[in-house]
């Protein structure tokens, strides 16, 4: 079975409302029409690279690149895990954890989007608190870090309604013009005393090597 050679497909993490995993096939389809029918005001862009300046085909099949783009460049030193989240069973959005030389920094980062008939329900703070639930609880990790651009008021407020703090900022060219990202980061410390979401998580055991944790 593939789970045997490679574990992370069975990994899964729920909370009270989520269910967030690797997708099949149809499903990774299904992610890529959520990310096509649009996920910003495209006024405002909230990535580092604009990928969704795209017409809504090129954008779907970029979201289907990158995914197998992740699986396939993974290494227990450097991993980046795409979960696609569900909320009542739909697919809603992607939640990205990742790390390099986890075995030695214990720092994850994290990052999202969610398709814009799904925002507004609380579902980017909980898809979050469950990695977060991942890193600190499965992996042992000592931080996790995240940023946010100026404008990207709804990612900055996620972030710190989970306890984390600004850790400076970072300029960068986007769209040609200057844009700046406030950096933000949470300690153990912290998350333990905002956590709020109670998350399960299975599978994680066998893929603990190639997450540089085993």
């Amino acid at each position: 079975m593939l789970v045997d050679h490679f574990p992370p497909v069975g990994l899964r993490l729920t909370t009270p409302r989520l269910e967030l995993r690797l997708p099949s096939t149809e499903e990774l389809a299904d992610l890529a029409d959520v990310a096509a029918e649009g996920i910003h005001d495209p006024a405002a862009m909230p990535f580092l690279v604009p990928w969704t300046d795209q017409s809504p085909a090129e954008i779907a099949r970029s979201v289907i690149l990158h995914h197998w783009l992740r699986l396939g460049g993974w290494t227990p030193q450097a991993w980046s895990l795409n979960l696609t989240v569900f909320f009542e069973g739909m697919v809603v959005g992607l939640q990205t954890i990742g790390a390099s030389d986890f075995a030695v920094t214990r720092t994850v980062s994290t990052g999202s989007w969610l398709g814009r008939r799904h925002q507004g329900q609380g579902i980017g703070t909980e898809m979050r608190a469950a990695v977060l639930d991942l890193a600190f609880t499965g992996l042992d990790a000592d931080e996790a870090v995240s940023g946010a651009f100026d404008h990207n008021l709804t990612s900055y407020g996620v972030s710190r309604k989970l306890g984390y703090v600004d850790d400076g900022t970072k300029r960068h060219a986007v769209r040609g013009e200057l844009t700046v990202e406030r950096r933000l980061r949470l300690t153990r410390a912290e998350w333990e005393r905002h956590r709020t979401v109670p998350v399960i998580i299975e599978g994680l055991t066998p893929c603990l090597p190639l997450l540089g944790a085993g």
